[in-house]
Formats: C-alpha cells, structure tokens, sequence
C-alpha cells in the first residue's frame, strides 16, 4: 500500500550507509505520512461503508436511472408505522365499540328500572291501572298458602324425628343396663332380662319407623323446597313481566295523548315497540305460570297421597307394637334401612 516516493530505490555508499540523516528522515516521513493516509482511507471505508439498512433496491435492473432506487431502511420504516398504526386503530375502535355498547345498556337499564318504579309507585298510591288475571292471581295464593302450611308439617316433621331418635337412643342404652344387671343380680335376673328384651324390640321397632320418617321428611323437602320453590321463581318472573308491561303500556297511553307532530309520532312508533315486546314477554311468562301451577297440582297430590299413606301407616304399626306390619310398610314403599349390625359392637365388646 505504500506509494511510488516511499518504495523508490535507495543507493547504498562505499561504506554500506545509506544516505544522509535528513534524506532518510524525509522519506521514513513520506512514508509514515503515505501510510496513515492509506490507513485513514481504509477506515472509511470500513465505517461508512453499506449495510442492510442502507442498501437499495435498483427497479430498472443495473444502469438505472436515481429515480428507481428506494432506499430499503424508509420501506421498512415506513410499514412498521403503518402496521403500528393499523393495530392501535383497530384496538380503539374495539374498545371504543365496547364502551358504546355498555353505555347503551346502562341507558336501557336505567330508563327500564324508572318506567317500572314510576309504574309500582303509581299503582301503590293508585293512580295507575294495573292488568288483573284474577283467576291466575287465585291460584298463585293458594300456592303461597300451601307452600306455608307444607313447610309448618316439614318443620314439626324434622322435630319428631328428632324426638324420636333421642328416645330410641336412650331405650338403648337402658336395654344395655337392664342385660347388664340382669348378669350382675341373679335374685332379679328374669326381671332385668324381660325389660332388657322389650327395650331391644322397642329400639329396633323405633328405627324401622325413623327410617320411615325420614322418607317422608326427604319427599315433603323435596316437594316444598325445590318443586314449590322452582314454581315461585317462575311466578315471580312473571309478576315482573307484568309490571314492565304495565309500564310501558302507560307510557304509550300517556303518548297518545300529546300532540301528533313529527318527535312525537317517532316517540309513539319506539314505545309501541316497546310494548309490543313486553306483551309478549308478559303472556309468554303467564302461560309457563299456568302450566307449572296444574303441573304441580297433580305433582303434589300424588306425592301427597304416597307419603300420608306411609307415614300412617308406620305410626299406626309403631305404636299398635305390630313389628311385622311396620316392617311390611318399609317394604310396601320401597325403603331400606341399614343393616341391623351396622351400628352393633364387635363380639370383643359384647358381655
């Protein structure tokens, strides 16, 4: 890399010396100064040199003319932005769309719930008209009623259960002692060893008939907590369809009285809508009420019938003292008690 002046011949003396001190200093200085050009060149080169990001595209092949060439680093700028913008356009309109649409259901909700307590204060005080089905409203009574009775036998069902539970323990118990002391005093082992025996019997009689009780409990529970109650969820669905309905139609009375210009006419043609869809939601709801109400009816009388037999029958065997009437009336219906040595000691235990 050094030029012509620092490679040039340099002629040697009779003495082997090159030449004078000053010559050889200008050149060795010709050369270093040749040699950081060079180096200086070289290095930018090296730095300013083309990379990837300044590379350009030539459109019209080699020999093209400047107007063809794009520099790649404002292609790349350039679609990045555009993505960047295109992702945060789409992100706000979605959430833009989000925020109209809860906005407008905030909006329906809250004119919805005035309308229906405008209605319900109105019909308080009595200045509103309220739809009737006096028929259906009769009925809906009836099973309030029932539902309130159910739940009294229910509750007093559960007491006796537990009354009787505590008794057959403590006849139990008492059966124990007596077979204890009938062992411990041979002058009154007969006497301890005949209520020994009629404590077991009355003890095993008294859990047959609270296997019986809880039978009855569990279908009266079931009758009054879940059929009754699923009933009522409907009827209480139906009441506020009836009250949105009230609402609305008097808001669409009260607009047919003003005057017909063209707000009104389009205020009118939106509650008419409105009232519309409500109707039918209201008639929609009074006919499923209807049908649940005869459905449970016949649902109720059946299951009535069964459990009033059963319980009957197991009370009546239970204090007759007939075991084997008691015990045909948990066959009768299908009842299974646990089996008579689940709750016995072990044959160590036993004296």
């Amino acid at each position: 890399m050094l030029s012509k002046a620092a490679t040039m011949e340099i002629p040697i003396n009779r003495n082997g010396d090159t030449r004078t001190l000053a010559e050889d200093d200008s050149l060795e200085q010709v050369a270093k100064l040749q040699w950081s050009l060079d180096e200086k060149d070289l290095q930018q080169v090296m730095v300013s040199g083309p990379n990837l990001n300044e590379t350009s595209i030539v459109s019209g092949g080699y020999g093209g003319t400047a107007e063809g060439i794009i520099p790649t680093s404002s292609i790349k700028g350039s679609s990045m932005q555009d993505s960047r913008s295109s992702s945060s356009t789409t992100a706000e309109e979605a959430s833009r769309g989000v925020a109209v649409e809860k906005l407008d259901f905030m909006k329906q909700w809250g004119l919805n719930t005035y309308k229906c307590t405008k209605q319900m204060i109105a019909e308080r005080f009595g200045r509103g008209s309220r739809t009737v089905d006096l028929e259906l409203e009769a009925q809906i009574e009836v099973l309030r009623d029932t539902k309130r009775k159910y739940e009294t036998v229910l509750r007093l069902a559960r007491a006796l259960t537990n009354h009787l539970y505590s008794m057959v323990q403590t006849q139990h118990a008492l059966g124990d002692t007596f077979t204890d002391l009938s062992l411990k005093s041979p002058e009154l082992r007969d006497e301890f060893g005949y209520n020994a025996e009629t404590q077991k019997l009355l003890c095993k009689n008294g859990e047959t008939l609270l296997g019986a009780i809880n039978f009855f409990v569990s279908s009266i529970n079931t009758l009054v907590n879940k059929t009754m109650e699923d009933t009522l969820m409907t009827i209480k669905m139906y009441e506020a369809a009836r009250l949105e309905y009230d609402a609305y139609r008097a808001d669409l009375e009260e607009l047919s009285v003003g005057p017909r210009d063209v707000v009104n006419m389009a205020r009118i043609d939106t509650a008419q809508e409105q009232y519309q869809i409500h109707k039918d939601k209201y008639e929609r709801l009074r006919s499923d009420v209807t049908i649940k109400l005869n459905f449970l009816d016949e649902n109720k009388v059946k299951v009535m019938h069964k459990q009033l037999l059963l319980f009957h029958n197991a009370i009546s065997a239970y204090f007759a003292g007939n075991q084997q009437q008691l015990e045909q009336t948990l066959k009768q219906f299908n009842i299974k008690l646990r089996p008579p040595g689940a709750d016995k000691p072990s044959w160590l235990e036993e004296p």
